[in-house]
């Protein structure tokens, strides 16, 4: 005989909870002031948000007043996680008959009765084909509960072994290998040539020059990266490159980080040539590539940094952009061309635990186009 006894609806919300947890790879969010109900998420899940509601609800009177509750707590989630729509799924699973529910406000409302109910409801089974079979159901209460319990306690424990890896420290060692680069190349400018604003010694040292390049010299795509043109600039680039580029490497490792700044001050250096044929330097063009990277990153990891994607990488883009706009002299065309090639390479080579072979194949085809995009532009229209 069962020690411990559940309800008909606690038996339900838990072999939801453990289901949508454990094979549809929601996670569940902390709503304040929630009895009796289960909140989950899922980034790219058929549905954003799914509440599971124990809650009686006996009128129509009632069904709207919690309508409206969940129509409050999205619009927390909308601004936390930068989102415009986010498609809700409302399992109600004590509702009178009576009550009519509609879809309203982009929030699918379903009532289940039983287990055997939920296996037969069109909608999730056509949200969530698989329901039908990992449904967990125990022959009795101390089954059930263990059985949840432990699948959901490791479905946790792989989670924070994939944010540990993520965000752990580690050693930084491409972000200063490219420092030490710039400064060597800055400081051979001055022993070899006639300093880092001189012409001809910026274009002998690889500055990205139209005409030099459209005959052949495309090698300065990138080398123009490790050209500085005056110490202020050198500075202050190395500087922002110590900052975000540590940041990137540790998130998306040494190799990715690595191919990300090359693709991004290629991208970049394509981007500037369509402004002219003025001589171009720097590491901006690839520094703003791995704030594209960092904004792809954010995004896919917002549940854990919404405040950071929303407070710091945001606004640092937005007020870059405008500085390189309004200050005569900056090359904000490379800018925004790093910018979108490193978002562009960031999803073509993906992020381990979030990305998808579709996202990764959509980013190449992308990605490819962009620079094909370019090249026409700069070697046959211009």
């Amino acid at each position: 005989m069962s020690l411990i006894s559940l309800n008909k609806n606690d038996e339900i919300m838990m072999s939801l909870a453990h289901y949508f947890i454990t094979k549809e790879n929601y996670v569940p969010i902390n709503v304040q002031g929630a009895h009796e109900e289960i909140w989950l998420e899922n980034l790219e899940g058929p549905y954003r948000v799914i509440r599971i509601n124990a809650k009686s609800i006996y009128n129509d009177e009632q069904y709207m007043v919690d309508i409206f509750k969940i129509r409050y707590i999205i619009k927390q989630i909308k601004r936390k996680t930068l989102s415009f729509k986010v498609s809700t799924l409302n399992i109600c699973l004590d509702v009178s008959n009576k009550v009519k529910m509609d879809p309203k406000y982009n929030i699918d409302s379903i009532k289940v009765d039983s287990m055997a109910e939920i296996k037969e409801n069109n909608a999730l089974v056509n949200a969530f084909p698989s329901i039908q079979k990992d449904l967990i159901e125990g022959e009795n209460n101390i089954d059930l509960i263990i059985n949840v319990t432990n699948d959901i306690n490791e479905k946790t424990i792989k989670s924070n072994k994939l944010f540990e890896k993520v965000f752990s420290p580690k050693k930084i060692i491409i972000t200063k290998a490219i420092i030490v680069i710039n400064i060597i190349v800055f400081i051979l400018m001055y022993l070899l040539g006639n300093g880092s604003q001189d012409i001809e010694t910026l274009i002998r040292f690889g500055a990205n020059f139209g005409p030099l390049v459209k005959v052949g010299q495309v090698w300065r795509l990138l080398t123009c990266a490790f050209v500085h043109i005056g110490l202020v600039h050198l500075i202050v680039n190395m500087y922002s490159l110590s900052i975000i580029g540590s940041q990137v490497e540790t998130y998306v490792g040494k190799w990715k980080y690595l191919a990300i700044y090359i693709l991004s001050a290629i991208s970049g250096s394509l981007f500037s040539l369509i402004s002219g044929s003025s001589v171009s330097a720097g590491a901006s063009g690839a520094i703003f590539g791995l704030l594209g990277s960092l904004l792809y990153f954010g995004y896919h990891y917002r549940l854990y940094l919404n405040s950071v994607l929303r407070n710091q990488i945001i606004p640092i883009i937005v007020v870059n952009l405008l500085i390189g706009f309004l200050i005569p002299g900056i090359d904000v065309l490379a800018h925004v061309g790093g910018l979108i090639g490193g978002f562009l390479v960031t999803m073509a080579l993906g992020l381990e635990g979030k990305s998808h072979p579709k996202d990764m194949i959509n980013g190449w085809i992308t990605f490819i186009l962009y620079i094909v995009f370019l090249s026409v532009m700069v070697f046959v229209v211009l």
